[in-house]
């Protein structure tokens, strides 16, 4: 089978299964070329097949030695035209190593936000996991959500808020620097945003998690925000995604609450700005990337998904490197936040036109890699080999 990369807009549709499985293993080789440390043992990652939930929990797996449990809801292959979702094959290969090295690796590939998911996981927890989890990460990015309670729909929308913001972006597909107008949000847009990617199913997981008695004592929940700088407000801070993130400030502290009679605790992660499905369709987003991936890179302090989560485990939250901010955030965006960074990005940003985007002037060959390794092409040590559509198909999750 001849797998191509295809991609319409800023949007990859098409998969190469097998280089999803290189990356997998590249993933975790680099894990254990870090060594080991000390975490969790029981963790429970909700959106885990993708980005920051699979980079998490290839860390926790083979650098803390964690059994891992992962929601996600990803789709299979059909024929040689569909061949799935990346996130299912990542799914398949994360559990076929961790469990060649003794791990527990179940997947759930269900609807993350229904009530039958939720008690589909803690039926597993009580019967086949030890009965307790003493992580739960919360990861998930969805563009829709159907509430649980009301079977009404929502759909998020990346858009500003107050006046529409102007302002360059890159198109992929067609290699295009073009100048782009984000429209402000109603009212509705801006509610809907919060409902699909604000704090409320975080909050609906750990209170029936709690209520199953399925958390340990001093049990830890993290979910991962970000915020950025003056650079990308306008459009991301300041618009819905920055009003969803700061519901997500406002549920930690509810789940706080929840969680102080078993000495457990809610952690907001700020994290870095990275190549993934969705910030690569946040608009502006990947010119912002292409200048501070150029200045980060030079300076060494740039990193991928995979390299971001386990400093994130390994050095801050388990280790003794740990960053606050005064609402009690964890910081590991501190690089990309220093100001001698973001004042050359600036100055990077503001040079870039239609003729240069693409040069060696910025990166946008680094965030033109990593995306496409998301879906399995341009992966590094990736040899061609033939597969067939049956042996796909046979493949179990």
């Amino acid at each position: 089978m001849d797998f191509k990369q295809n991609i319409r807009g800023n949007v990859a549709i098409s998969v190469n299964p097998l280089g999803r499985k290189q990356q997998v293993l590249n993933h975790i080789n680099y894990i254990k070329s870090k060594g080991s440390y000390e975490g969790p043992k029981k963790v429970l990652i909700i959106g885990a097949s993708s980005s920051y939930g699979l980079a998490t929990r290839i860390s926790l797996a083979f650098g803390a030695g964690a059994d891992t449990i992962g929601v996600s809801y990803e789709k299979g292959p059909k024929s040689e035209r569909n061949l799935g979702t990346a996130g299912w094959y990542n799914n398949i290969f994360f559990k076929k190593a961790a469990e060649e090295e003794g791990l527990v690796a179940k997947n759930f590939v269900q609807d993350a936000f229904s009530h039958e998911t939720k008690q589909d996981v803690i039926d597993y927890i009580k019967t086949e996991f030890a009965g307790k989890v003493d992580l739960v990460v919360y990861s998930l990015a969805s563009g829709r959500r159907t509430d649980p309670e009301t079977g009404e729909t929502y759909t998020s929308s990346i858009k500003a808020i107050g006046d529409p913001v102007v302002g360059p972006n890159i198109n992929m597909e067609k290699e295009e620097y073009y100048t782009e107008t984000l429209e402000p949000a109603t009212e509705q847009e801006i509610a809907d945003t919060v409902k699909v990617m604000g704090g409320e199913d975080w909050e609906l997981w750990m209170k029936a998690l709690k209520e199953a008695d399925v958390l340990a004592d001093g049990v830890l929940t993290t979910n991962y925000s970000y915020l950025g700088t003056e650079l990308n407000h306008p459009y991301y801070g300041h618009g819905t995604l920055g009003r969803a993130k700061a519901d997500c400030d406002v549920k930690a502290d509810t789940i706080n609450s929840l969680l102080a009679d078993i000495n457990g605790k809610a952690q907001i992660v700020v994290a870095t700005a990275v190549t993934t499905k969705a910030s690569s369709v946040i608009p502006f987003f990947p010119v912002y990337c292409v200048g501070l991936y150029k200045v980060m890179t030079e300076k060494g302090t740039h990193e991928t998904p995979i390299m971001h989560m386990d400093r994130i485990y390994r050095d801050m939250i388990y280790g003794e490197k740990a960053e606050y901010d005064d609402e009690g955030r964890l910081r590991p965006d501190s690089l990309e936040l220093d100001a001698d960074t973001q004042a050359k990005t600036k100055d990077l940003i503001e040079k870039l036109d239609e003729n240069n985007f693409n040069t060696s002037l910025a990166a946008y060959d680094i965030f033109y890699k990593e995306f496409s390794n998301l879906n399995g092409f341009m992966v590094d040590n990736y040899v061609e080999q033939d597969v067939t559509i049956e042996e796909l198909k046979a493949l179990d999750y």
